[in-house]
């Protein structure tokens, strides 16, 4: 096969360039290849004048780090592009002749931006185009069409299923360098929204988990401030939550729902707050009119928690913005719970509770589960009017209940868990 170019061109050494035929397919092919090396090499020295012919180069920047893929089942064609992307600076440029192994190829080079070719056999262009959008992996990836066919239905072809470029065959080099730097650009830039994307996200991830520390201690500090006008310790609060959370987890609740249902349990007695001294400290047994006003802590806690009234709200809010501010806050689901907790505590299994007087399952699940809680706490810590009972005591009392004062699942749950019981006891002990 003979190569002739005009004789003004090359010097007279050089007016021709013939690759002799090889015993085999592949003798030819790599002699036909470097021959078409050294032809680009000639062209480039001897066209004139070289500041026109020069295909431009990108920025230092780019090219030391930019990777290249080009994918074509013709290795004259991966050489030629390879070629002309050195002379324009890029060094990491890697080519795939069998597409079959483009997929992987890319996993493991990681390219910037892909070169493909439409014409290719087992795996067209198009196919292999369609495979790289649809993976979350390389689906943001720039890829440049290859291709000799610039008809109307080619290009919507590619453009439908993604293609960022096109370049025509045979490449021109003054136009590849433009378009592999345009969509490196465009790579840099997405990659910089999906970095900062990431950091935002971090950022969120870190301010949540600020906000939702501060919460447990505003939450926490409000129970206790109640708790400690008749517990010393303030161990109460905490207690009922973490053998809430145990309860919950044994019923199967998701850890999302648990975590707050500890919150919530440990405002069940927020409502003590407006409760006399006189009544809540007294070492002995309440008369029945005392009694009658103990009862109404589970109202009063209610009342503290939940939402304002709209009536009350739209007067409350014309005052001062951070009134809205606080109020807005008691909308949360956490503190909803909360308000059903302090509320349906004390609601016996029987019907026999108050302040509703509900059974069963009218009693919300959660109001349920902190009564067994509450009343074990109760039984094995000291009183005003008590000594705390040894905690298989405890235990046989909530068992004994089982069916009237309690929820039987509920009870069944708590027992099944003697010893995480029992830890939470020890670790959160009243040590005065």
């Amino acid at each position: 096969m003979e190569w002739a170019y005009p004789p003004s061109t090359f010097p007279e050494n050089r007016m021709t360039t013939t690759i002799q035929p090889s015993e085999s397919a592949q003798d030819q092919m790599t002699a036909q290849l470097e021959a078409t090396i050294k032809l680009i090499d000639d062209v480039d020295r001897q066209m004139q004048p070289a500041e026109s012919r020069e295909m431009p180069r990108a920025a230092p920047c780019e090219t030391e780090t930019a990777r290249i893929m080009v994918i074509d089942d013709e290795a004259v064609n991966i050489k030629v592009i390879q070629k002309y992307l050195q002379q324009a600076g890029y060094a990491h440029i890697r080519g795939i002749t069998d597409p079959s192994f483009a997929m992987a190829g890319i996993a493991i080079e990681q390219p910037d931006v892909i070169l493909l070719d439409v014409m290719m056999p087992r795996i067209s262009g198009l196919e292999l185009l369609a495979t790289i959008r649809s993976s979350p992996a390389t689906s943001h990836l720039p890829v440049i069409i290859l291709t000799a066919s610039c008809d109307r239905e080619t290009k919507l072809a590619v453009l439908e299923r993604g293609a960022t470029d096109f370049l025509a065959k045979p490449v021109d080099p003054c136009e590849l360098g433009p378009r592999v730097r345009n969509a490196l650009m465009a790579k840099k830039y997405h990659d910089s929204l999906r970095n900062y994307a990431q950091t935002l996200e971090d950022a969120v991830r870190r301010r949540t988990a600020e906000l939702e520390a501060s919460r447990r201690d505003v939450i926490y500090c409000l129970a206790r401030a109640a708790e400690l006008r008749d517990d010393d310790t303030g161990h109460h609060v905490l207690r009922v939550g973490k053998y809430a959370a145990v309860i919950g987890r044994a019923i199967g609740m998701e850890e999302p729902t648990v975590e707050m249902l500890e919150q919530a349990a440990q405002l069940h007695d927020i409502g003590k707050i407006g409760i006399p001294d006189e009544i809540l400290l007294k070492p002995g047994k309440l008369d029945p009119e005392q009694y009658e006003r103990m009862q109404k802590h589970v109202g009063l806690g209610q009342k503290i928690i939940q939402p304002l009234s709209p009536a009350d709200w739209e007067t409350l809010k014309h005052h001062v913005e951070i009134g809205q501010k606080v109020f807005e806050s008691s909308r949360s689901p956490l503190l909803q719970m909360a308000a059903r907790i302090a509320l349906t505590h004390h609601e016996r299994w029987n019907g026999q509770g108050y302040p509703l007087g509900l059974a069963q399952e009218d009693i919300p699940i959660e109001g349920r589960i902190t009564a067994v809680a509450d009343v074990f706490d109760a039984l094995s810590s000291r009183r005003p009017y008590k000594k705390p009972f040894p905690i298989d005591k405890c235990f046989e009392i909530i068992e004994a209940d089982r069916g009237e004062h309690f929820d039987p699942a509920m009870v069944d749950a708590f027992l099944a868990q003697r010893q995480a019981i029992a830890d939470i006891q020890i670790r959160f002990a009243d040590v005065l």
